[in-house]
């Protein structure tokens, strides 16, 4: 895309768009480009459906994935080019409402356990106990970001770039000393990457993340944000609010936020089923032993 590239960035840029979905508009027009082997600003809404089309019938993306790039091209066309009217018509996808897969709590031990790194162990610990997200916890700086007097972790500018605080775990500021007195970080981040004047990269962090958790042969979907679900989760079902979850999470609305106590087993696991309630009721020594 050359030109239109650098001005798609400096416009997502200018909107303060994370970094992260900087990096997902700019592939998802470079993949449009690439289909027909021709500039955006040659193409229009003929185009547009036949690329979404192909998406959809012929690589099988999932609708999350098709929204994406719905996104990337309407703000690419609203934006960039000034030419809102070539994806207006396009309408987003109803992307499923699946329930997200929870760590127990000894599965987070056993993932602890398994990771080598002490600074990966580090941040993989810092996202369960504090809920953060993985650029978040990634990004945290070494000097202001942990407040062991007030026992909060300040979270700069997260998704929505928004800050907040979140807890600190006495046994997270435990092993968080370990790690820093072990490894004596450089520059301003707790995390540092190669270049010390930069955080850990996130995908370096998720590819020993998914390392350790393949070794483990966990039977359930997992990825790094389930740590994040894991927490929200272990927290509801541990009686907390879901509105100091919600500020803890940083989410916006209430309604993101109560996804959890449909994961969460503090109301449904322990919940009597009607057999039990029945058989209860009934003398022994029933037909099948349910009566």
């Amino acid at each position: 895309m050359g030109e239109l590239r650098d001005q798609m960035e400096t416009d997502l840029r200018l909107r303060r768009y994370s970094k992260g979905t900087r990096d997902e508009y700019l592939r998802c027009m470079s993949k449009f480009a690439k289909f027909f082997m021709r500039s955006p600003d040659q193409m229009g809404e003929e185009e547009v459906r036949a690329f979404l089309v192909h998406l959809v019938e012929e690589r099988k993306v999932a609708a999350s994935t098709q929204k994406l790039y719905i996104a990337a091209i309407k703000f690419f066309y609203g934006h960039t080019l000034k030419r809102p009217q070539v994806a207006e018509r396009i309408s987003y996808p109803k992307v499923p409402k699946s329930l997200p897969d929870i760590l127990s709590a000894e599965e987070v031990l056993d993932i602890l356990d398994a990771v080598e790194s002490i600074k990966h162990r580090a941040i993989i610990a810092t996202a369960y106990a504090s809920g953060m997200r993985i650029s978040e916890a990634c990004g945290l700086h070494s000097r202001g970001d942990i407040d062991s007097e007030r026992m909060l972790i300040h979270v700069r500018q997260g998704k929505g770039a928004k800050d907040r605080y979140v807890m600190l775990s006495e046994q997270l500021l435990v092993f968080l000393r370990q790690y820093y007195k072990q490894t004596r970080p450089s520059g301003i981040y707790l995390f540092p990457g190669q270049d010390p004047d930069t955080p850990i990269s996130p995908s370096s962090v998720r590819s020993v993340f998914n390392k350790a958790v393949r070794g483990l042969r966990i039977p359930k979907k997992i990825t790094f944000h389930c740590l994040r679900h894991s927490f929200a989760t272990h927290l509801h079902e541990a009686g907390t609010d879901i509105r100091v979850i919600q500020a803890l999470l940083g989410h916006s609305s209430i309604r993101t936020t109560t996804r959890y106590t449909h994961v969460s087993n503090a109301h449904i696991g322990k919940t009597k089923s009607p057999l039990d309630l029945i058989v209860q009721r009934r003398p022994e020594g029933g037909r099948n032993g349910t009566r």
